[in-house]
């Protein structure tokens, strides 16, 4: 199967590599145009170099009925998914939850149902706020693993990814070149800035771009109030629970809004775009990914809102657990493209660089 997707895609490239009608539209075609002959490992790099912005499919002339019957998009996100298999470990749970949105919410119950144990178990000898309901040692022994072994899983997974694409020692310029382009979703404007045409064929629109940004910044603000936390815990001695004007909770509440907003644009969004012009097989892992990332916020603002009434022990229970399940499924759901594109964006800026030495 494998083998079948990369020659498919490999047959699409060599065609795209003769017409250049794309040069400019994006990074994909830049690194595509640089090479004569594509092995397995390039195929790779340009499959997850692709942001999907279907730009290069509506300006294709080759594209069905033609014979060539070209669909650029569609066949790098098929090798693009089968990468994130095939690299991640433990692979069977890759293959499920990559493809099955079902999956997803199985795992999510199953995550409410450890947390209300836990609660229940476990409980608290005493403390304030949350910590009345499930100590802090309690909440460490629970999370710190779930947050480290799919640290893991993903580490052990780019290393199999940088072989295979020929990466070489990372130098600090080509990260700082990624990280740019990253932060601006440069990408996803394509080469002419108007956007991209993910949701409505032909007509170029920001949308996607805006929607990721919201996603990408609001998921970051919820991790450093994490972050901020923890240093405000462990290292002055500031224990929970905060005021509202305090770092965790602004940044906390603000990640929230648009982790809630972004995610739920993006479902819609989805919704109107075309599935064949992506990977169908992962369109349903894509939906529940996007809808448990989304929960995630919107049941940390309900708990905020919510935090002083009956209910907290409830929606404690049910937030956590579904930030559990989402640390957990990490490297084996849609999560896992940010890392592979970041490593993608660090590849190909070390491809200019040596462009520009050989030059």
């Amino acid at each position: 199967m494998q083998t079948d997707l990369i020659q498919e895609a490999r047959r699409q490239a060599e065609i795209c590599n003769a017409c250049r009608y794309c040069e400019g539209y994006c990074s994909v075609f830049p690194s595509l145009h640089a090479e004569r002959a594509f092995s397995d490992g390039d195929i790779t790099q340009l499959a997850n170099l692709c942001h999907n912005c279907r730009g290069c499919y509506y300006a294709c002339q080759y594209t069905a009925p033609h014979a060539f019957d070209l669909n650029l998009p569609k066949a790098l996100a098929e090798v693009r998914r089968d990468s994130w298999e095939r690299f991640t470990w433990p692979q069977p749970l890759a293959r499920r939850f990559h493809t099955h949105g079902g999956a997803i919410a199985l795992a999510l119950v199953v995550g409410f149902a450890l947390l209300f144990w836990a609660t229940r178990a476990i409980g608290s000898s005493g403390g304030e706020g949350f910590y009345a309901v499930l100590s802090h040692n309690a909440m460490v022994a629970i999370f710190a693993p779930a947050f480290l072994l799919p640290l893991f899983s993903i580490a052990f997974s780019l290393r199999r990814y940088w072989a295979e694409v020929n990466g070489k020692p990372i130098q600090m310029s080509d990260l700082t070149v990624a990280l740019k382009r990253a932060g601006k979703m440069q990408d996803l404007a394509a080469g002419h800035g108007e956007g991209c045409n993910f949701e409505d064929e032909d007509r170029f629109s920001q949308a996607r771009r805006h929607i990721h940004h919201a996603i990408m910044y609001g998921f970051l603000l919820c991790f450093a109030s994490t972050s901020v936390a923890t240093v405000m815990h462990y290292g002055f001695g500031l224990h929970a629970p905060y005021g509202f004007w305090s770092l965790p909770k602004l940044f906390g509440i603000s990640g929230g809004v648009l982790l809630t907003l972004g995610c739920g644009a993006m479902a819609l969004l989805k919704q109107k775009s075309d599935r064949d012009l992506g990977d169908p097989s992962a369109w349903g892992g894509d939906i529940g990914f996007i809808l448990l990332l989304g929960f995630v916020g919107l049941s940390g603002l309900v708990l905020y809102a919510l935090g002083s009434t009956p209910l907290m022990p409830a929606l404690l229970a049910i937030h956590l657990g579904s930030v559990l399940t989402f640390f957990l499924l990490t490297p084996y759901t849609k999560m896992a493209h940010g890392f592979y594109r970041l490593a993608a964006l660090v590849r190909d800026a070390q491809r200019k660089r040596d462009v520009s030495m050989v030059r």
